[in-house]
């Protein structure tokens, strides 16, 4: 049954707003008028379509925080005993963002209709990926849809724990950087010309220096517009060049040789891959589906090359620990819990312990790499400025010398 949102007066003359479940545009007319409601303009807030169209929105619902949070508000109605169609009408109620509270709401009618939840969450599928719907499916069939939901709770407040923390690790080095580079190019276009050309009508020869830094100066004075239009065509080919999955794949593959970054890239991504693959394994997911939804996840294409031929070897019968040991882009230690796992008959639990290590592993890389970039980036911009002052500064120091 399909969801619609209405505007109407009521008997004071009061314009007032909602949603309600009817079959049709007429039905929900109907009940307005049962509810002593005058209907100003009822329309059908969303529809699934045919199948692989999504509700369609010009920016997403959700961003990942509010993902998490939502998908844990449902747990816990869910997980208390609440039916489904409950808590999603108590969800919709609830939402304080318009968009929000009509997909919650198709979302609310898809599953009053008779819909599995999952495929209800296929109609949407910008807000929930193949991962999520693929969890949400385990759980319904298992029958433990609130405990499921949990713990894809817990993976999407992990998974964001760990890239905010990334995100944290780099955030200052680049701030540094770019702070350093727009005051370098002040200093050598704007600041290094004006004191220089007190000495240029001297007939005295300059420094060294100070003719190497106006030649500089003249150079990004005259070509640095199209030196930046050089940048930026570069990034745009570059752009453009990846959106070709060969290219983009030996691209990803040179990333991850790079000495620093290439590790954490490495890390980042074999936890989020044995995190989801635990996640799915736990609720039940195939092995072979989980391992195709986990290879979804990898951003880099040379490491879901990897798991995907990975999931062809298991699929012919090869365990999961031989599989990934034979694909050197993924760390040693899953390979190693997965045999643990498989050992014990603990699979879901090792891969879990695995993606925390690899995580802790990541987090503790990227705390090394700021703590050695940032008295790096402030000794290098240090040396710059220096030069630049000397450059400046050697000038009045031969005058001074030559009026002695």
């Amino acid at each position: 049954m399909p969801a619609y949102k209405f505007e109407a007066l009521d008997a004071t003359g009061k314009s007032t707003t909602g949603l309600l479940d009817a079959e049709n545009a007429k039905a929900a007319r109907t009940q307005l008028r049962a509810q002593a409601l005058v209907p100003l303009s009822v329309t059908q807030v969303a529809s699934a379509g045919t199948q692989g169209e999504g509700l369609r929105f010009t920016r997403r619902v959700f961003n990942s925080t509010g993902l998490t949070v939502w998908t844990r508000q449902l747990a816990g109605l869910v997980g208390s005993g609440l039916p489904l169609e409950r808590a999603l009408t108590a969800l919709s109620e609830e939402a304080e963002d318009p968009r929000q509270r009509e997909l919650v709401a198709h979302l609310r009618s898809e599953v009053n209709g008779g819909a599995p939840f999952a495929r209800a969450l296929a109609g949407a599928p910008r807000e929930f990926d193949e991962v999520y719907r693929g969890v949400v499916a385990a759980g319904e069939q298992s029958g433990a849809l609130g405990g499921v939901l949990e713990r894809l709770a817990d993976d999407l407040e992990a998974r964001q724990e760990l890239k905010a923390k990334l995100i944290g690790a780099t955030l200052y080095p680049a701030i540094v950087s770019l702070i350093a580079v727009v005051i370098v190019i002040f200093l050598v276009t704007y600041v290094v010309p004006q004191v220089a050309s007190v000495f240029t009508n001297s007939k005295r020869a300059l420094p060294t220096l100070t003719i190497a830094m106006l030649s500089i100066s003249g150079f990004l004075r005259s070509w640095g517009w199209l030196l930046a239009l050089l940048l930026a065509a570069g990034f745009g080919l570059l752009t453009w060049m990846l959106r070709n999955d060969a290219f983009r794949e030996r691209f990803d593959a040179g990333w991850l040789t790079l000495p620093l970054i290439g590790k954490l890239a490495r890390g980042y991504n074999a936890a989020r891959f044995a995190g989801t693959l635990a996640m799915l394994a736990s609720a039940g997911v195939p092995i072979l589906k989980a391992l195709q939804a986990a290879s979804e996840t990898l951003s880099n294409r040379a490491m879901r090359a990897d798991a995907m031929d990975a999931l062809v070897q298991v699929r012919e019968g090869a365990p999961l620990a031989s599989a990934l040991a034979g694909k050197k882009r993924f760390p040693g230690l899953l390979a190693m819990f997965s045999r643990l796992g498989e050992q014990t008959g603990q699979l879901p639990l090792m891969l879990e312990r695995a993606a925390r290590q690899l995580g802790m592993e990541v987090q503790r890389r990227a705390m090394q790499m700021a703590t050695i970039l940032e008295p790096l980036l402030i000794v290098a911009m240090g040396a710059v400025v220096m030069l630049i002052v000397l450059a400046v500064l050697l000038p009045i120091i031969q005058l001074n010398t030559w009026v002695k």
